[in-house]
């Protein structure tokens, strides 16, 4: 047998142990533990840099992030120096609520690769999504009847005397009536998170809501009760009460249900954006049928113990991963690995929870149950990558963490600089309108929500096609990739070795060469010979025992068959025992051409030659098409030697190859590539490729299914198809963009919008932005920053 694949099998892909975890991978120690903690109360992402540093500053906690978005905290923390319980109680002395954990913390234990969900499963029906749907509903009503109350206040306001009945003594009192539950019912939870904030020495965008609105409120209720007053100071040189006293009561109503209606709005569409995970879990089937004592019973599905014999009938979708103990059929996977072609199952096949069925009636043993399955742990993967913050999301975080004092301090100036520069008749108005459109305008609403829905978005549609991408930063660093490494065994080639071409000497037939040699091999563990023996069993061909059998490691294997001696392996070896050999030329061109010929000898004498060679994907060429074309620069990495690696290379279109290297060898080929200043993505599939993978800048790991190499990379590709690296970096560059622009909108919008506000145009046009238009395009700049993150669901 010849030894030329020596470096073929990369050992299925394996996982990195934690402290060797791949760039832009947070690395925790050896005994960390992860909380998620739903946040109540939040209206901003100044209140998520506040809870951030908080949690911070908490002893035992070595990172936190919360996703404004999701409304989840994510923190890491050393068990002992911290609980679930102490920081909860942190987040709640700052002024905001805790709904129930998300699954409660798992830690990474020993080696830091295995996360313990004591919660069950994962994101069922947990109190994240129940809460975030009750705060929606609550929204929507209050905002229905605000407008209720508001629009008889409008009519009211915009009639300017027009109407008689409207124009009655005593109309202000009617639009107070009016004003005080849109305020003070619908508006309570902004007024409360206010007072919160101010309870605790800050300020949140729910501020500059409340002061606006109380503002105009109260300055409503003085003239309303008091209007001899107002009108001195309004209309001193008129002297008279013809104009009314002026309040603003539809001007406080009306902002608080715009702001109700962007919130409302903005809490569907963020809804929306959380469905990759959602469909992801309803994809698991409710029930199991399970033999209990011999007798068949369903159970729920939490309620299936490893171990348990588990009955599939045709249609249905698997509950668990498991092996097939009995039956045949060919189960649909597209859910886990986006392959639309049926795989076929057999006995001692591998199945997964939540694929379905579809021919035969089969008999599972339950191997992986609950929050171990494969499908919970892509739903882990990606709540934990849509909880991650992207490094570009702390640029919004430190700028609205500053912009609300900022902004408190800009809407006082303003106000006192036209009380003094307006005429008397309009100083009042003047003051009071700059002060709150700029507190209601500058709401950094969408400056929180430009990264965290655009990521959640990107890694929900990564998810779908087959993408697991780990973290906010890997999605982030993806997109500046220039320089693609392959490794070639399993990656660009099937990694398993088949029968490429047979050569029989006269006398022979290629059934019965290829007969006698499969019967000769059968005892051998060699994948070449795995692969003789692969082929003759699919044609049909009838195989008998070896009477004999010896390997001749790293030369071949001596045996006898049906009383006959076989020799197969290298020219060489067919020479040391005498025999004369011939097709060398047929040998050299299947050597060239990265196949391993076999000479094959019976009772002393040549009987021809078999080739076996790792085919090439189908889809590699393809792949590599693309990635050059995106103006990627593409490389293959493999163990094996020279003549198979420039052979696969010309096939695939790579023209770069770096051949015969060990594991250390590849790391060294990286970091290379990285000193010539290139961004560099690896794309491998095994335990030798790990080191590679954690030295590129961003790792992606193939996983076939069997084993999805969950801990080795950032980015996980679930298919066995390397054209999901160019999905995966394009992906990664469409996200980018969607958040470059939701960040240029958001800030565009505040820096534009503010100096309106405040008056600045009022000088040179007479024009001057009411409190009104600002909440309505606060509102809206926020809800286009998560409707533009939604457009790529149809990336």
């Amino acid at each position: 047998m010849s030894a030329a694949d020596e470096q073929h099998g990369s050992g299925g892909t394996q996982g990195l142990p934690a402290d060797e975890g791949p760039h832009g991978q947070v690395k925790h120690s050896s005994a960390s533990c992860r909380l998620d903690l739903p946040i109540e109360g939040m209206s901003c992402a100044s209140c998520a840099s506040r809870i951030e540093r908080q949690l911070l500053a908490q002893p035992g906690v070595g990172s936190a992030s919360v996703n404004f978005a999701t409304r989840i905290a994510t923190i890491h923390f050393t068990p002992g120096s911290a609980t679930q319980h102490s920081l909860t109680r942190a987040v709640e002395s700052i002024g905001f609520g805790v709904g129930a954990s998300v699954d409660d913390a798992s830690a990474d234990h020993g080696q830091g690769s295995h996360h313990h969900h004591h919660g069950g499963l994962i994101g069922g029906s947990g109190g994240g999504d129940n809460a975030a749907l009750r705060e929606a509903r609550s929204l929507l009503w209050r905002t229905i009847i605000g407008a209720l109350f508001a629009l008889p206040l409008v009519v009211i306001a915009m009639s300017h005397g027009a109407i008689p009945l409207l124009n009655r003594p005593g109309t202000e009192w009617v639009q107070c009536l009016l004003a005080t539950p849109v305020l003070f019912w619908c508006g309570a939870p902004i007024f409360r998170s206010a007072w919160r904030a101010a309870l605790h020495g800050s300020a949140t965008m729910d501020t500059l809501v409340a002061l606006g609105t109380g503002a105009a409120y109260l300055a409503s209720l003085a003239a309303t009760i008091h209007p001899e007053f107002f009108m001195t100071v309004l209309s001193s040189d008129q002297g008279g009460r013809a104009h009314g006293a002026p309040v603003y009561y539809e001007a406080a109503a009306v902002i608080i249900v715009l702001i109700l209606l962007g919130r409302t709005l903005e809490a569907r569409a963020s809804h929306r954006t959380g469905e990759a995970i959602r469909r992801l879990v309803q994809l698991a089937p409710r029930t199991a049928r399970v033999i209990r004592q011999g007798a068949e019973v369903e159970v729920p599905l939490d309620e299936v113990r490893a171990g348990d014999l588990v009955l599939v009938r045709p249609g249905e979708k698997i509950p668990v991963d498991g092996r097939v103990e009995e039956g045949a059929s060919a189960v649909d996977e597209s859910m886990l690995t986006g392959e639309s072609v049926p795989v076929e199952k057999i006995i001692g096949a591998t199945v997964f929870g939540a694929t379905l069925n579809t021919t035969g009636a089969l008999r599972v043993r339950a191997t992986r149950v609950g929050a171990e399955t494969t499908l919970q742990q892509i739903v882990r993967l990606v709540r934990e990558a849509q909880g991650s913050k992207a490094p570009i999301a702390r640029l919004a975080d430190r700028i609205s963490g500053v912009f609300v004092p900022i902004v408190m301090v800009v809407a006082l100036g303003a106000g006192i600089t036209w009380w003094f520069a307006a005429p008397d008749a309009v100083r009042l108005n003047m003051a009071l309108v700059t002060a709150v459109s700029v507190l209601v305008i500058a709401c950094p609403c969408a400056l929180g929500l430009a990264t965290p829905t655009a990521i959640m978005v990107g890694t929900g549609r990564g998810a779908e096609r087959g993408i697991l991408i780990r973290s906010g930063a890997a999605l982030e660093r993806a997109h500046q990739v220039n320089a693609v490494v392959f490794d070639k065994t399993g990656t660009l080639t099937e990694g398993r070795p088949a029968l490429a071409e047979i050569h029989p000497m006269p006398g022979w037939s290629e059934a019965s060469l290829l007969a006698i040699a499969a019967s000769a091999e059968r005892r051998s563990e060699h994948p070449l010979a795995q692969a003789i023996v692969r082929a003759s069993e699919a044609m049909g061909l009838i195989l008998v025992e070896p009477e004999a059998f010896k390997a001749l490691v790293g030369h071949g294997v001596q045996a006898r068959v049906d009383g006959r001696e076989v020799l197969i392996g290298r020219e060489s070896l067919l020479r040391e025992h005498g025999v004369a050999t011939a097709l060398a030329e047929q040998a050299g061109r299947l050597a060239e051409q990265g196949a391993t010929p076999m000479f094959v000898a019976v009772d002393g004498a040549m009987a021809g030659v078999i080739a076996v060679a790792d085919p090439v994907k189908s889809a590699s060429p393809d792949a590599v098409a693309t990635l050059r074309s995106m103006g990627v620069r593409v490389v293959m990495l493999t163990g094996d030697d020279r003549r198979t690696a420039a052979s696969v290379a010309r096939r695939v279109g790579v023209d770069e190859v770096v051949a015969e290297v060990l594991p250390e060898a590849k790391v060294a080929a990286v970091r290379s590539l990285q000193e010539e200043r290139h961004i560099v993505a690896m794309v491998g599939d095994g335990i030798n490729d790990a080191p590679a993978l954690a030295q590129a800048d961003v790792g992606m790991a193939i996983g076939t299914g069997t084993d999805i190499a969950i801990e080795s990379a950032p980015i996980t590709l679930m298919r066995g198809d390397p054209r999901l690296a160019a999905e995966a970096i394009t992906l990664s560059r469409l996200t980018m963009r969607t958040i470059r622009q939701n960040l240029f909108w958001a800030f565009a919008y505040n820096t534009l919008g503010i100096p309106i506000a405040a008056g600045v145009l009022y000088p040179f046009t007479g024009w001057l932005l009411s409190p009104i238009l600002a909440s309505a395009a606060m509102a809206l700049s926020s809800v286009s920053v998560v409707l533009n993150s939604l457009r790529l669901r149809r990336a």
